[in-house]
């Protein structure tokens, strides 16, 4: 049984049915507010199959190309990713630890190889922002490249 509003297919999950179901808690799994959720509700509609092509989707990828990041390839999709996946850890030049994520959101993002290095991108969208990291393997020493409001 999917309990998915967006149409994601919950028998695939990892996380072992720890949000809750996203139907079951008005889409609120794991107790945050879910971007997609948010957009898939909004209208009066019941899920994301109403409204036909994610245009949430394809509106952030538009936003995340035309910031044209040296080395980042194109933005094609975009996933539903929880922020305790996502959330890593930068060290500010201060030598501060900082985390920009609420781990019981749900925010739309991606992972892209950098071209001609080991490193990846990171992104992750919320309603009200648009998130660019770089990191090696596992997250490791990310740096923020970009966070930009929308």
């Amino acid at each position: 049984m999917n309990h998915s509003i967006c149409g994601a297919d919950c028998a695939q999950c990892t996380m072992g049915g720890a949000c809750g179901g996203c139907a079951e808690t008005g889409g609120r799994p794991f107790g945050g507010a879910c971007l997609v959720a948010e957009c898939c509700l909004s209208g009066g509609r019941t899920r994301c199959a109403d409204c036909g092509p994610c245009r949430l989707k394809e509106t952030l990828a538009a936003e995340f190309n035309a910031l044209r990041i040296p080395d980042m390839g194109e933005v094609t999709d975009l996933n539903a990713l929880t922020g305790s996946y996502i959330n890593l850890t930068y060290t500010l030049p201060s030598g501060q630890a900082l985390r920009l994520l609420d781990d019981k959101q749900i925010y739309l993002g991606n992972q892209l190889h950098k071209r001609g290095s080991e490193r990846c991108y990171g992104l992750a969208a919320g309603r009200d922002f648009l998130l660019v990291c770089e990191y090696g393997e596992g997250g490791a020493d990310a740096e923020i490249v970009l966070y930009k409001r929308r």
